[in-house]
């Protein structure tokens, strides 16, 4: 039965250097930032997450207790890895494109940098927000540093 565990981890750590191998290999040969984020991301943390779950295996089938470090680990990766993706395409798209080739945010209000022109399909000529259309827009009677207090105990 030893022999099966065994042949189980080793398949886990393979099919994980695989992965690691193909991420690595895509990020250094795929062409632009935007391509060479999809690699990592995907390809390594499955990796990342092979060598981990061979790890948990290992430590309940071989030494008979259960670690819960690889189950903090893989947690903490799966939660971060995505966030680190998403700053580096934000990083990417701030630092190499103009903001008229960025496409229309859409529904964007007053006093905001990319405001909308025209109204979309009846909308209000601001914020292009349908159910506003031909409503004014509210207006605060008094400044908001005066309108929001905070009582002091």
């Amino acid at each position: 039965m030893d022999l099966f565990y065994e042949i189980l981890i080793t398949f886990f750590l393979i099919v994980s250097g695989v992965f690691g191998l193909v991420g690595s290999i895509g990020l250094v040969k795929l062409p632009d930032p935007m391509s060479r984020l999809h690699a990592p991301t995907k390809a390594t943390t499955l990796g990342v997450g092979g060598v981990l779950l061979a790890s948990i295996l290992h430590s309940v089938l071989i030494e008979g207790h259960l670690s819960l470090h690889e189950l903090l680990i893989t947690l903490f990766l799966f939660l971060t890895a995505p966030i680190t993706a998403h700053f580096i395409a934000k990083a990417h798209i701030h630092r190499n494109m103009k903001s008229d080739e960025l496409p229309d945010p859409g529904g964007i209000k007053a006093g905001r940098p990319y405001q909308r022109s025209s109204p979309q399909k009846g909308g209000d000529a601001v914020s292009g927000h349908p159910r506003r259309a031909g409503r004014p827009t509210p207006v605060l009677s008094k400044p908001p540093s005066a309108a929001i207090t905070c009582p002091v105990t």
